[in-house]
């Protein structure tokens, strides 16, 4: 879900490689290979129609209780078609999953698509949902932020404009995003709907608008257990000559006022993610805009720190937990290999990817240092990716951790819980993981009560291993695709359709 100005927005402020990626290999640590848990496979299924999801860049899809919201597919041709909520043209309906059942959260009234994007640990779930009005401004439907409290929804409501859409919840029931007020605005930075979007923070029936850091559009995507709230705003609105939009800063706003925490020295930067020692991170354009890094941000340091990358010009960020550990991807050199990182106490660790394959990108950690992500064989080629699970310096291919003949083929693995249930997306027999974000399924893995070592099984972490030199021209174009996927990823998070 992905709107034409977030999209314009990443494909400015981000950086697409064009060359391919590539990875040195990293010879893991000498000594014997942990053993890795078995895992009982829920597919979550859909609602009637072809599609389940998760969201990325989300923590919060799942909660310690192993409670897990996205979206899934219903059979009901959308009414507002060729502006479609789903891929597929049909309604889409927010779902709560728990103990084995798949509930439908609905939408507000009528024919309309909701989606779960976040949920607390008291189990209400945060989100969009169409509200059944056609915008006046922009001609498709309007989405209205939303609260599920059991089987209540609540629609927060607006900044006096006609769209909002809510991103986090925390425990005390505060969420943030973004909502449209009523003021002209040429540039949109959170969809192109003709008015201002600001960042807001929404707490027992009201809608505070944070403003934003001097530009006239603002964005919040994540509210911590103190109610502080983390993302980003353009500071003016005169364009960049490298980008064409004004300059966009990541902020954070204290309970009082919104700090700029400014970029790497680029003219974009955004959040990724804000745990609750207020630390965070983010990704951000260098110097002249043609290198992009990770950074990490703590209130105790008046700047943002560089994370760096493997010796390429990219690095990307997707999570961090509570002890300041980070996951994302990062380049090598020469931008010739995109590998799963582990940044601790700012020092980049190269997780490699699963045994064969080229490239690899984490997406989800818990506060053990267990990672889970996607991993592709060489040259990068989607139409075999595999989910995986790194785990004390070993990655396995998680399809080799569930039963012989599961209903689906593991993708993507997105979120792992402290107590290792992994939530993620794959595809049922026959569908090809290059459709998985048209035909996938949302599925759940729950560790097997009995785990003995004769039922683990010991993974050889033995990274692709190629040189700059023997890279053939078919790699390259296979990694910028992989990167467009990710990025696509990214735009996902900003949690507009495709409209």
């Amino acid at each position: 879900m992905k709107s034409k100005c977030v999209a314009r927005i990443l494909t400015a402020g981000l950086l697409l490689l064009s060359t391919g990626i590539l990875l040195t290999a990293q010879d893991s640590a000498s000594g014997p290979r942990p053993k890795h848990q078995k895992y009982r496979l829920f597919d979550l299924g859909t609602f009637g129609g072809p599609l389940s999801g998760v969201q990325f860049f989300a923590r919060g899809i799942v909660n310690s209780a192993g409670s897990a919201t996205g979206g899934a597919d219903t059979s009901i041709p959308d009414p507002y078609s060729p502006n479609c909520f789903s891929p597929n043209c049909v309604v889409q309906h927010a779902f709560k999953w728990k103990d084995g059942v798949l509930k439908d959260l609905g939408a507000l009234p009528g024919v309309n698509s909701s989606y779960g994007f976040w949920m607390n640990e008291r189990g209400w779930v945060v989100g969009p949902s169409q509200n059944g009005v056609i915008d006046p401004l922009t001609g498709v439907p309007e989405w209205n932020a939303v609260l599920w409290k059991g089987s209540k929804i609540i629609n927060l409501g607006t900044l006096e404009g006609n769209q909002s859409a809510g991103i986090s919840v925390n425990n005390a029931g505060q969420v943030t995003g973004w909502a449209l007020n009523s003021i002209p605005d040429s540039w949109g930075l959170a969809c192109p709907c003709g008015t201002q979007s600001r960042a807001f923070l929404w707490q027992k029936g009201v809608m505070r608008d944070l403003g934003t850091l001097g530009g006239p559009d603002s964005f919040g995507q994540y509210v911590n257990e103190r109610g502080h709230v983390a993302g980003f705003s353009f500071i003016n609105d005169i364009p960049n000559s490298t980008t064409g939009i004004p300059t966009v800063d990541p902020f954070f706003w204290d309970g009082r006022k919104m700090r700029d925490l400014g970029t790497l020295g680029g003219t974009f930067g955004a959040v990724n993610d804000l745990n609750n020692r207020d630390q965070l991170i983010g990704e951000s354009n260098l110097d002249g805009d043609t290198e992009h890094h990770a950074f990490m941000w703590d209130p105790s340091k008046p700047k943002i720190r560089d994370l760096g990358t493997l010796g390429g010009t990219r690095s990307t960020p997707s999570m961090l937990n509570q002890a300041g550990t980070v996951i994302g991807a990062a380049t090598t050199a020469n931008d010739e290999l995109l590998h799963a990182v582990l940044w601790r106490d700012f020092v980049i660790h190269d997780l490699g990817t699963v045994p064969g394959d080229g490239c690899s990108f984490a997406w989800g950690l818990n506060s053990k240092d267990q990672v889970v992500g996607i991993s592709l064989p060489y040259p990068c080629d989607f139409s075999v990716a595999h989910a995986f699970l790194w785990d004390s310096g070993s990655m396995a291919d998680l399809n080799t951790l569930i039963p012989p003949g599961s209903s689906l083929q593991l993708v993507y693995g997105v979120a792992i819980t402290d107590a290792g249930e992994i939530i993620g997306i794959g595809v049922p027999p026959g569908v090809s993981p290059k459709d998985v974000e048209v035909l996938g399924h949302a599925y759940v893995l729950v560790p097997e009560e009995d785990s003995s070592d004769s039922q683990k099984e010991a993974i050889e972490t033995k990274n692709f291993d190629i040189g700059s030199s023997a890279l053939p021209g078919n790699a390259r174009a296979a990694t910028a695709e992989f990167i467009r996927r990710i990025e696509d990823q990214q735009a996902r998070k900003y949690h507009r359709s495709r409209q």
